[in-house]
């Protein structure tokens, strides 16, 4: 279950971070960032441009509330993840892309060096919502600077969520169109407010949308807990489902491709047959969950809304 850790030793970047520290650390090296006009970023509808800055320049941007340098407009917002040297083969590693900073970051210790994934340097602007979305690796989400809100749903909730992919098409999820997304209102929600100093625990597969309230700096750490082979190794982004949930969904399109064939009554009662199936499938292990927990543990009702 999601957790709010405190306490954990995460280096010297607490004291150290700061705008000016940031920039000259960074220096003029160049990283590719989200420029949006929009408070509520959506990659479904992408809503945003991709443009190249160099780091000490993106950071003064980002924490500026109105820019006199713009691209989109003078209130446009920003946002960095950092990507590997190859980004469409090489995952995030702060230790490779900012060296300097990765000397004031302290990696918990809480998964073996050899499942080690990624870490991802994350900037954004105050006021700015990244879309709702899963990860398919458990993960930590470390504030250093400014505070953040955090939003999640359970995996449980996924038919609530009106999912393309692994991102939700409820953007608005605070004053969501009911309308067009009715079973939203069925998701149950979970929030906090990480501090600087503060870890969140987002297991594998959990919904989460964050909004930066302050200027606001994170390093996300991903990890594989799941046997290596059950990975696609040509996900840089740890966000990729595992292959063999790849192949049944693969094979559920083909399956409703067969349906097709059958005149409208068959195709019909054969799909209700399939959702039957595949419902007896799921909600007896939802059911084995229910028993052995009957209420939510405290860590969870720490961050529960």
């Amino acid at each position: 279950k999601p957790a709010v850790l405190k306490g954990v030793s995460l280096g010297q970047c607490l004291e150290k971070w700061t705008l000016a520290y940031l920039a000259e650390k960074g220096g003029d090296r160049e990283v590719k960032v989200h420029v949006s006009s929009a408070s509520q970023m959506s990659f479904l509808h992408k809503n945003f441009v991709y443009r190249t800055l160099p780091f000490d320049t993106f950071v003064q941007r980002a924490a500026e509330d109105e820019h006199l340098d713009f691209f989109i407009s003078k209130d446009e917002s920003y946002y960095l993840r950092s990507l590997g040297e190859d980004a469409r083969k090489e995952p995030a590693d702060l230790r490779k892309q900012f060296p300097e900073l990765a000397e004031d970051f302290h990696i918990p210790c809480f998964f073996e060096p050899e499942q080690f994934f990624s870490s991802v340097l994350r900037i954004s602007s105050p006021g700015l919502q990244l879309w709702t979305h899963y990860d398919v690796m458990d993960n930590l989400l470390a504030q250093v600077t400014g505070t953040k809100r955090v939003v999640l749903y359970s995996p449980q909730d996924a038919l609530h969520l009106y999912l393309t992919g692994d991102k939700s098409e409820v953007l608005d999820i605070d004053s969501p169109d009911l309308e067009q997304f009715p079973e939203f209102v069925k998701a149950c929600r979970y929030e906090c407010v990480l501090e600087p100093g503060d870890l969140l625990f987002i297991p594998a597969l959990w919904f989460h949308n964050t909004m930066a309230l302050q200027f606001s700096v994170g390093i996300n750490m991903f990890w594989r807990h799941l046997a290596p082979d059950s990975y696609d190794k040509k996900d840089p982004y740890g966000n990729k489902d595992p292959l063999a949930a790849t192949r049944a969904l693969q094979t559920l399109e083909r399956a409703l491709s067969m349906l097709d064939e059958l005149p409208d009554d068959y195709r019909d009662f054969y799909a209700r047959r399939m959702v039957r199936r595949v419902q007896s499938r799921a909600y007896a292990s939802r059911r084995l969950q229910c028993h052995s927990s009957a209420h939510p543990p405290p860590d969870m009702q720490d961050i529960q809304n």
